[in-house]
């Protein structure tokens, strides 16, 4: 999603006035986000977007707020993910691919990876998980396993995973049949994929 068409998925909130008095609000005086931030549940709503599936109004408006800033995106990105409730830490990282912050939101991912929180574990597996290294990476698709999140949000999915994933899944696998359970329906076909793409020995 790009803030042009966020903003047109947000047309239909309750206060749309409200919202763009606040994108000017932090345009002139960055500062004035930490406030604006904390209040966008209330005044925007959290209901899904018709037009932009997935997001709900509160996490698009808190998006749009980030992409406002004139400057400092990194800093504040950190602070208000810092600071903020599992709503707005999860708005936080799905802002991540549309600020001008190169790899600065990085450990931002580390943090949300770590939780058990499947929300945001999931929108740290979105398109700024590029800047992820691969064994960090591998290790996110493994917590989603394990998590019982799906792996359709994992961004570049079958780009990235490689026969080291493979493995990893693979052993993954045996420890669950061993101990009576199953693997998630969407993790044995990555195997098997992954299994198929993999050269065959001689």
């Amino acid at each position: 999603m790009t803030p042009d068409s966020l903003r047109a998925a947000l047309r239909g909130v309750p206060d749309p006035d409200w919202l763009d008095e606040a994108l000017r609000q932090v345009a002139a005086e960055p500062t004035a986000i930490a406030r604006l931030f904390a209040a966008v549940g209330r005044r925007c709503g959290r209901a899904a977007l018709p037009d932009a599936p997935g997001w709900t109004a509160d996490d698009a408006a808190r998006v749009l707020l980030l992409t406002a800033l004139p400057g400092e995106h990194a800093s504040y990105a950190e602070s208000l993910y810092q600071h903020g409730d599992a709503a707005e830490r999860r708005a936080v990282l799905r802002a991540l691919p549309l600020l001008p912050i190169g790899a600065a939101g990085v450990p931002l991912l580390h943090d949300a990876i770590r939780t058990n929180d499947t929300r945001l574990i999931a929108a740290a597996l979105g398109p700024y998980a590029r800047h992820l290294d691969p064994a960090a990476w591998r290790q996110a698709v493994l917590k989603c396993v394990f998590s019982g999140v799906p792996l359709a949000v994992v961004a570049d999915l079958e780009t990235r995973a490689d026969g080291k994933l493979a493995g990893m899944l693979a052993a993954l696998t045996a420890e669950r049949h061993a101990a009576g359970r199953e693997m998630p329906a969407d993790a044995t076909d990555l195997l098997d994929r992954l299994t198929a793409a993999l050269p065959r020995e001689a």
